[in-house]
């Protein structure tokens, strides 16, 4: 899905460990939300599957100087029917995984696709941060994911919101059918 790989392990556990102490001190300072606005839409992506938008967690921070958006993906090992809710409602104590990351701004959380596909729809404050944690956090999902399904995709100087209502703003970005799991085409 990717042609960036993950981070080396030391490396990539370090930066986790440093966004979970980051995240406790966010927590307790009341920096890290869950709005509502966006729970319930529908996300579309080129490669004809869809999400439906279950959480959204955003943190206290000034505009982004360098926006971006970020598109993660990954499918969970051995999780089929009812385990997909249990999933989602785990999810939220893996929060402090990527909140306390350089760059975080904002994550839609999508429920899997039609091919068991999880994906977060991120905005980030620089692409070169937003790949970084992407490249940490495929070390706790190579933990729970089916080996091969992890990926991810940078959009420099997108706005999440703008991206979602106006998808044609990905037009001509990526490399064809290959990151057509990436781009969004529509949010209803």
């Amino acid at each position: 899905m990717t042609h960036a790989g993950p981070l080396p392990r030391a490396t990539a556990w370090r930066r986790v460990a440093r966004c979970v102490a980051r995240a406790g001190a966010m927590l307790a300072r009341g920096e890290i939300h869950q709005p509502k606005e966006n729970v319930g839409r529908v996300i579309r992506f080129a490669d004809g599957s869809s999400g439906r938008v279950y959480r959204e967690t955003t943190v206290d921070r000034t505009v982004p100087l360098d926006p971006c958006v970020l598109v993660v993906a990954f499918r969970l090992r051995a999780v089929r029917g009812r385990g997909h809710t249990a999933f989602e409602w785990e999810s939220r104590l893996n929060t402090p995984l990527f909140v306390g990351f350089p760059g975080f701004v904002s994550k839609l959380w999508l429920t899997h696709d039609s091919h068991g596909n999880y994906r977060g729809l991120y905005e980030w404050d620089g692409p070169v941060a937003a790949e970084q944690y992407a490249r940490a956090l495929w070390r706790v999902l190579e933990l729970v994911s089916e080996r091969g399904s992890i990926g991810f995709r940078v959009f420099p100087n997108l706005r999440r919101d703008d991206v979602l209502a106006g998808p044609s703003r990905l037009d001509g970005q990526g490399r064809g059918d290959e990151d057509s799991w990436s781009r969004v085409v529509a949010a209803v």
